[in-house]
């Protein structure tokens, strides 16, 4: 089949107010940059002239700043899930300006087949390579562009030339059958391939082609400080531990590792630790420092839904093609994060908190309790069904005037029922087989920072009656002292008792 060829606006002028588009990638990794900034001059334009232009925008996770960026400093999107990480969009939906819902990753795309999102109008995806039967080579994500692909009533694609087509084959496209047909998925172990290496659908659902050459616009994380390298420091011995304890089999098993500089740091940690032998990784997100693991026979396999690293470190992988292919495998994110699969191949699980309280429940998304930071992300899935589910951060924040722990979480995602381990930089808690008051105990004693380690056990030492010993007049008193101080430190007690 011969293709239409667009120019961007063309492509943009396609696109209804009220439409709701599903595009490719997972972060900045794999995201259509050039269609979404023409359709970003579009909605102006029309609100220049007083018209409303508003679409609904799904993706797999977060993307750059051309597509969530551009829109929604534009004021165009109506309604956005299932995640995000943009400066623009996050003050938009704090502002209600713009309707978001918070979503498992695991769960978008059968949400989308079974109906729940309403129809899908577009599917916009990133393709390095095109076949004139309808065949689409994904580039540094999968994501949910299967899916959005199949759903959706038309597709455009941008043909990104700045990645290379050679890049067939790094892809492993299944998607499962719906409910009641649905089969077990044919996973035993991280490198086994069960789907197809490109994106096939009916070449007569693609309305046009945009050709481009745009680089990812991953910023890359921060670099590792004494906290982060002591938070890794402090993962990577606990493993050790676990696994000469007879805990953790001799041989490792499958790791998941969220993104960020704390994540990086724990990689380098685990990477450095000589009791952990190689082992591999079922996670969502790769990063650089997967990269250099794998280089020096840490990592031997990894399979996640994107490739999520520095210019430079892409640059790598492009250019040493041959090592990294039978190594790396990308894959739909039901399926890296699907909740059957991190329970049978028994994944160990890290993931990054915002806050934790004193029994071990985290929030991982809201600032204060209102205030959306990125969203849940694929850490819920992943913690609810991992082998060992440990999340880290630091325990303090706001140059020391935020304690992240605190006695209750201004926002629950994970409950004390999943959450196993806490690590801060000033130590461990192993809360498993332990009673909401010796969860506290260890926490206090373990993860918190000193200079609140006496205001929280303050707290804890006022409570004493219940199973979850914790008074609801005072359990916000440290949320309430930073809103009306500007810092968690010194609040009186006595008052509240």
């Amino acid at each position: 089949m011969t293709y239409t060829y667009l120019n961007v606006h063309e492509a943009a002028s396609l696109i209804q107010h009220g439409e709701t588009i599903g595009f490719s990638g997972f972060t900045p990794a794999g995201a259509v940059k050039a269609i979404p900034k023409a359709l970003a001059q579009r909605a102006r334009e029309h609100h220049e002239r007083g018209e409303a232009f508003k679409v609904a925008v799904v993706t797999g996770a977060s993307t750059g700043p051309s597509l969530d960026g551009e829109l929604a400093k534009a004021e165009a999107v109506s309604w956005r899930t299932p995640y995000q990480s943009s400066k623009e969009l996050r003050q938009s939906i704090n502002e209600g300006k713009t309707r978001f819902f918070d979503m498992h990753l695991s769960t978008l795309s059968q949400s989308l087949r079974y109906g729940f999102l309403g129809k899908m109008n577009w599917a916009i995806v990133e393709a390095c390579d095109l076949t004139d039967d309808g065949e689409i080579v994904l580039t540094t994500s999968v994501g949910a562009a299967p899916t959005f692909c199949r759903v959706a009533d038309k597709i455009l694609v941008e043909l990104n030339r700045f990645h290379p087509p050679a890049l067939r084959g790094l892809h492993d496209l299944y998607e499962p059958l719906d409910p009641p047909h649905r089969l077990p998925i044919p996973i035993l172990k991280p490198s086994d391939r069960i789907g197809s290496a490109t994106l096939k659908v009916d070449p007569r659902k693609i309305v046009g082609v945009v050709e481009t050459s745009l680089p990812d616009e991953t910023a890359g994380f921060a670099a590792s400080d004494e906290v982060t390298d002591r938070i890794g420091e402090n993962v990577a011995a606990f493993l050790a531990e676990e696994l000469r304890q007879g805990r953790i089999p001799a041989e490792f098993l499958p790791l998941q590792s969220g993104v960020g500089n704390i994540a990086n740091a724990v990689l380098g940690s685990l990477g450095r630790e000589k009791a952990i032998p190689p082992f591999e990784m079922f996670t969502e997100v790769i990063q650089d420092s997967v990269l250099d693991l794998m280089r020096s026979g840490k990592v031997k396999f990894a399979t996640g839904t994107s490739i999520t690293v520095s210019s430079e470190a892409l640059k790598s992988v492009y250019e040493d093609l041959d090592f990294f292919r039978p190594r790396l495998l990308l894959r739909p994110q039901e399926i890296t994060n699907n909740p059957e699969l991190v329970r049978r191949l028994g994944i160990i699980t890290i993931n990054t908190a915002l806050e934790v309280d004193l029994f071990g429940n985290v929030n991982s998304t809201h600032v204060m309790g209102k205030n959306l930071m990125n969203g849940i992300g694929g850490s819920g899935d992943f913690t609810r069904n991992g082998y060992l589910s440990l999340f880290t951060c630091p325990s303090t924040a706001k140059g020391g005037k935020i304690s992240t722990i605190v006695p209750v979480v201004s926002h629950m995602d994970h409950s004390e029922h999943s959450v196993q381990v806490v690590v801060t930089e000033q130590g461990v808690a192993d809360l498993r087989g332990k009673s909401p008051t010796e969860r506290a105990h260890l926490i206090v004693q373990n993860c918190v920072h000193p200079d609140y380690r006496e205001e929280l056990s303050g707290y804890f030492s006022k409570v004493r009656d219940g199973h979850t010993p914790h008074t609801l007049g005072a359990a916000y008193a440290m949320h309430q002292q930073f809103l009306q101080t500007g810092s968690m430190r010194g609040v009186s007690w006595e008052k509240y008792f």
